[in-house]
């Protein structure tokens, strides 16, 4: 569609917005010219995205083992974290950018000034511990229009615990793991 091409970490990336974007389709039967050329793949020798996976889920360029994707994780897997990837999940509680982050393209990213992508919910600034003691009254409330609040209560938790586990240890860590 000449939308962009597939960088080295699956995901799509375009010249002047690097890789963070939504992309949505608008279905028609309508007949639509085809204009656009398909784009080239620009990322070269370039390996920062496999190189900033923390996981290694990026096991070669355009290849990622989704169970090892701490996106897939945190977000999507419903089942336990397997005990030798939580040390690697840091304190991450959903999802991860990593490889995005690390991308050279992202440089042309611009913030969104749609109100729908700011900072809310106080999360910016708040405690795995304070997360932690949230019920799932609050969870549910305070997330209340957030993507998050799709892995639910028990997730939520459970992410948290991995990501307590993996912070230095303090009697509050020891206390909210209690």
């Amino acid at each position: 569609a000449g939308l962009g091409w597939i960088g080295k970490h699956s995901n799509l990336i375009t010249r002047d917005a690097g890789s963070w974007f939504f992309v949505s389709e608008l279905v028609t039967d309508l007949e639509l010219p085809v204009e656009d050329a398909p784009a080239k793949e620009r990322c070269g020798r370039c390996t920062d995205c496999l190189d900033a996976c923390p996981t290694g889920a990026i096991v070669a360029p355009w290849t990622v083992d989704a169970r090892r994707c701490i996106s897939y994780l945190t977000i999507e897997l419903k089942g336990s974290i397997p005990e030798g990837l939580r040390p690697l999940i840091g304190n991450r509680v959903y999802g991860c950018d990593d490889c995005q982050l690390a991308c050279p393209w992202n440089k042309y990213a611009r913030v969104a000034a749609v109100p729908d992508f700011a900072t809310r919910n106080g999360l910016d600034a708040a405690t795995l511990v304070d997360l932690f003691a949230w019920t799932r009254e609050d969870f549910e409330t305070r997330l209340e229009g957030s993507a998050i609040r799709r892995i639910g209560h028990a997730r939520w938790l459970r992410n948290i615990a991995v990501a307590l586990g993996n912070s230095p240890t303090s009697h509050a860590v020891v206390d909210a793991l209690r």
